[in-house]
């Protein structure tokens, strides 16, 4: 194989996970672009070294891909298991995590040559992530709520005013790994406290308070904090 050929299967690896890495980028997941590039690159510079290079090293030319390739499935897992968190009663990073599997067999695709599989791969990814996150709304009723309106919930936050960016910063990194959509963030000084009051307003297409506290649970632990609430207003 000439030198062309296997800087083309790399640039074909990084290209295709920096693609599925975009769209975790754009929602703010934990692996996003950089890291499914990665991964995807990782596996394709592994696939090369067993496919060519032990090969070379030997002069026998009975290298067996198989090899190092196999062990990309379980050694991904490793990775994958950094990302999934346990938040409560939640799992989060499971969606995340199967993700970079992915981009591990699409750069293990690329890395082989197939790179009309290896394109395909990463379309049905990018497309299981965006379109069927909104099937999965559809099916993922909560008959506990009664209502599938749309819901606008208000977060009250009170902490000390060195803090109050460190807090700001934890409310929308915490907000924007949810369905919900952060419409304001404001902060008011709060005088006769010597305190400073963080106020959001965010929307999400249906009511579900486990997922707001799940996500402004986070705040409650800061020592900065002296207190936390929200309320939802349904729409009617």
């Amino acid at each position: 194989m000439t030198t062309f050929e296997m800087l083309l299967r790399v640039g074909t690896g990084v290209g295709l996970g920096a693609l599925i890495g975009f769209e975790r980028q754009y929602r703010a997941r934990m692996a996003g672009l950089r890291t499914n590039a990665l991964v995807a690159v990782g596996a394709t510079l592994f696939v090369l070294l067993s496919a060519h290079g032990f090969g070379g090293l030997s002069g026998s030319g009975d290298a067996d891909p198989t090899r190092v390739a196999a062990q990309i499935v379980s050694g991904i897992g490793f990775l994958g298991a950094g990302v999934i968190l346990r938040d409560g009663l939640n799992v989060r990073g499971l969606n995340t995590a199967a993700t970079l599997w992915c981009s591990a067999a699409v750069g293990s695709l690329a890395g082989s040559g197939l790179y009309g599989i290896a394109a395909a791969g990463t379309v049905v990814v990018v497309g299981v992530n965006v379109v069927l996150r909104a099937l999965g709304r559809v099916v993922d009723r909560r008959p506990d709520t009664g209502d599938e309106e749309p819901a606008t919930y208000t977060f009250e936050a009170v902490t000390s005013g060195s803090a109050e960016a460190h807090v700001r910063a934890l409310l929308v990194q915490s907000l924007t790994r949810t369905d919900f959509r952060l419409l304001s963030v404001l902060s008011t000084d709060v005088a006769e406290r010597d305190a400073v009051e963080v106020r959001a307003e965010l929307v999400g297409d249906q009511r579900d308070d486990a997922q707001m506290e799940s996500a402004v649970s986070r705040l409650s632990l800061e020592p900065s904090v002296t207190s936390v609430r929200w309320r939802v207003h349904q729409d009617a």
